[in-house]
């Protein structure tokens, strides 16, 4: 793999950090990463700063607004983006719900959803977990029943980040039970607004509410609202699920984490001597590091056989894994970092007076890393998912 770039690839890499500095401003990030009350706005404000300039949708078909960037072209955008602080998009439109409509949706679908979402005009949260059916999600119970020209869905769904924000969801419902777990289950988008939808919130332990259940009480759904054949919803779900897991590896934020960590590191003091000087933590960082730089290698291929027209395929599995064992690697490191002071509560007088300003962060990003090895599947599920696809066992 020849990883040295071109001309033309180091001037778009100018573009894009000319474009970050100009675009992402430090009131947009301290409103989106503030209140919640403001988040929603920021990060649509942002996103349409992204649109506007023809960048936020990689991976789409050109012909419904995508960008046509190569597999390097996308790795600077990335790389350049999380290095500037700046976040990812919002997933669950852009990068979930988005492939499954343009992937099986027919053209009267297309044409209603896609350019809202890429217009951040509507925005998606995810319906597939349920209680008692999260990592074994083909064991969920929603029950989706024909009734004319609609479904009748009762049932619930949980752990739905960003329902309280979202206009739409896309959910995996039940609509025959006759068969085999896989069998049976049809893919239905479902507008947020519709009488018979309550969202309850769940409070997680980062203090943060992100979290929901979302409870269908004989929530009417029109059978045009489906996507693809009913009972076939599983094939859909599959591909999405590639495609999430991809994303949750998130290569290049740990890359800048990494890079924060050791400039952190450097600056703390035990003992008379930087701690970037300890050889535990030398250890510790150096291999995470190394880890990092392999799993890197390995988004790339997938990337380019993305881009050469293959779904990401059961390597987003491995990807999955890795990425997010890497993520809590780091996390400890933070928490490790900031010892006593990760119990420093935001905004408490005395945060600047005895230091460690990140030990708040710190323990925010550990305590909600640890469902990362979690959410997007199991990292257990993940693995007997390689062990039958790639071992072969």
């Amino acid at each position: 793999m020849d990883i040295t770039f071109s001309a033309e690839e180091l001037a778009f890499r100018d573009q894009v950090r000319e474009f970050l500095a100009q675009n992402w401003t430090p009131d947009l990030a301290r409103r989106i990463r503030g209140e919640d009350k403001e988040f929603k706005a920021a990060q649509i404000e942002w996103q349409n700063k992204l649109n506007d300039k023809g960048w936020l949708a990689p991976g789409w078909p050109v012909e419904h607004g995508g960008v046509a960037w190569s597999v390097t072209e996308n790795f600077i955008f990335e790389t350049e983006r999380s290095l500037a602080g700046a976040p990812d998009v919002v997933p669950f439109g852009l990068k979930m719900v988005a492939p499954v409509i343009y992937g099986f949706g027919n053209e009267e679908q297309k044409q209603r959803f896609l350019p809202r979402i890429l217009k951040s005009q509507d925005w998606w949260c995810q319906g597939y977990s349920e209680p008692g059916a999260g990592s074994d999600l083909a064991a969920l119970k929603t029950k989706a029943e024909l009734d004319g020209d609609d479904y009748i869905v009762n049932g619930a769904k949980v752990w739905t980040t960003y329902a309280q924000y979202a206009d739409w969801i896309f959910c995996l419902v039940r609509t025959d039970a006759s068969g085999k777990r896989q069998d049976g289950i049809s893919f239905l988008l479902i507008d947020m607004k519709s009488p018979g939808i309550t969202v309850n919130k769940i409070s997680s332990i980062d203090d943060h509410h992100s979290l929901n259940e979302v409870v269908f009480d004989n929530v009417r759904v029109p059978v045009a609202n489906r996507i693809g054949e009913q009972d076939k919803g599983w094939t859909y779900a599959k591909a999405l699920l590639a495609h999430e897991r991809t994303s949750i590896a998130g290569v290049a934020d740990s890359k800048r984490r990494l890079r924060d960590l050791r400039k952190l590191l450097s600056e703390e003091i035990s003992g008379g001597r930087p701690l970037i000087e300890d050889v535990q933590f030398q250890n510790r960082l150096s291999n995470t590091e190394i880890e990092l730089m392999a799993l890197e290698y390995t988004e790339l291929r997938v990337l380019a056989s993305t881009a050469d027209g293959k779904g990401p395929g059961v390597e987003s599995s491995l990807l999955k894994i890795k990425g997010t064992e890497i993520q809590q690697a780091i996390q400890q490191m933070y928490m490790d970092l900031a010892g006593y002071y990760s119990g420093v509560l935001h905004g408490d007088e005395t945060a600047e007076r005895i230091g460690h300003a990140f030990g708040h962060d710190a323990r925010k990003a550990y305590m909600y890393g640890r469902a990362a090895t979690i959410y997007g599947g199991s990292n257990e599920v993940q693995k007997n998912i390689t062990a039958k696809y790639v071992l072969g066992l």
